[in-house]
């Protein structure tokens, strides 16, 4: 019998994580209420505390996803970016 692996996406975790590290909850209470594997949850904490070593000046779980969304866009639009000058530079040496 084989088991379907389940996806979360960036923010699901970020809102899960947000509500070990701010909420006075444990890994395990908030593992059971999201339906999730404690041992998945453990770990995201894990990562974001790695991350983030001084709590205070860390920013919020969802906060760090969301920056890291937008720093990901804002590659791939450079990379675009860059793809569409060489293009158009290759284009306006064959033009007669």
């Amino acid at each position: 019998m084989s088991t379907i692996r389940r996806k979360f996406t960036a923010e699901f975790k970020a809102d899960a994580v947000q509500f070990v590290v701010v909420g006075s909850r444990s890994i395990a209470q908030v593992a059971r209420e999201l339906g999730i594997n404690e041992s998945s949850l453990g770990y995201w904490v894990k990562t974001y505390r790695g991350l983030h070593p001084d709590p205070s000046t860390a920013p919020l779980p969802v906060e760090a996803a969301r920056v890291a969304a937008l720093e990901a866009e804002v590659r791939r639009l450079a990379e675009e970016n860059a793809f569409l000058k060489k293009a158009a530079a290759f284009f306006a040496k064959t033009l007669p």
